[in-house]
């Protein structure tokens, strides 16, 4: 595998694994092909013209929308032992980070990775728990003729969500400690943040859209939504579009709550 880190905004970052076995379907662990069925569930449900499954699908839709870009990050990374069980001599192979160096210093990278790995690991631990003891106590929902016993379903899966960030958190942690990352700059990132950051931060040239500029800045959004393709067209990642399109929007939405926080604050303030 290899871990893209995309600054979002001047504060803030999204990881992504991207695998490069050519055989994960050979190598999927059962979870993973329940999970993969599920998947193909869902995308026949969401065909559906009317009735249950259709009201499913767009409920669940916007549930997605709204679990944090950070779980979504950590759940694309592997644990240790499903990385093993694809190919045993990757395990302890240094893997590529991918990243824009004139966004984010070199120097700086593994303590953004090792606040990304550790920082969420409690909240997915307690999240994965309560969601698993909780689940059972719907059971009497599923006497109820016709429809699906949808809260059991969406606290077994918020439960999985939090399992497969947790692990992936634990792993991204164990690739810093046994210094198995390999920091990448990645020139055609380099050249999307170049204009990004000139323009957010309103530096006279391109070329002078150092980190240090970036470290020293209120946070700021640094991508737009148009942005999201030509990420994951940069980086051979189909997938990831639509992953830093979910974290331009709610990195934006939080910013944007902080300054009207912040604007209100000031006016009571001055009353």
């Amino acid at each position: 595998m290899r871990l893209f880190l995309v600054p979002i905004s001047t504060r803030r970052a999204l990881i992504y694994s991207q695998p490069l076995s050519k055989n994960l379907a050979q190598k999927l662990s059962i979870t993973d092909r329940i999970t993969n069925k599920a998947a193909e569930t869902w995308a026949k449900w969401e065909e559906a013209d009317k009735g249950w499954k259709k009201h499913l699908v767009s409920w669940g839709n916007v549930v997605q929308r709204r679990i944090p870009f950070e779980e979504w990050g950590l759940k694309s990374i592997p644990s240790l032992n499903a990385q093993r069980r694809l190919n045993q001599s990757d395990a302890d192979k240094k893997v590529d980070v991918l990243f824009p160096g004139n966004a984010i210093r070199r120097e700086k990278l593994r303590p953004v990775l090792y606040a990304i790995a550790v920082g969420r690991q409690n909240l997915h631990r307690n999240k994965m728990w309560w969601s698993f003891i909780i689940a059972p106590l719907t059971a009497p929902i599923a006497l109820l003729p016709v429809i699906p016993n949808i809260p059991f379903f969406y606290l077994v899966y918020r439960g999985w969500s939090h399992w497969r960030a947790l692990n992936g958190s634990k792993y991204l942690e164990f690739l810093i400690k046994k210094d198995l990352l390999n920091p990448v700059p990645y020139p055609a990132l380099e050249k999307l943040y170049a204009e990004r950051v000139s323009g957010v931060l309103k530096t006279t040239h391109a070329e002078k859209s150092t980190p240090d500029v970036v470290e020293n800045s209120d946070d700021k959004l640094l991508l737009e939504m148009s942005d999201a393709k030509q990420l994951a067209s940069i980086l051979d990642a189909p997938e990831l579009a639509l992953e830093a399109e979910r974290a331009i929007v709610q990195v934006e939405q939080q910013l944007n709550a902080q300054h009207e926080k912040h604007d209100a604050d000031s006016s009571k303030k001055k009353s």
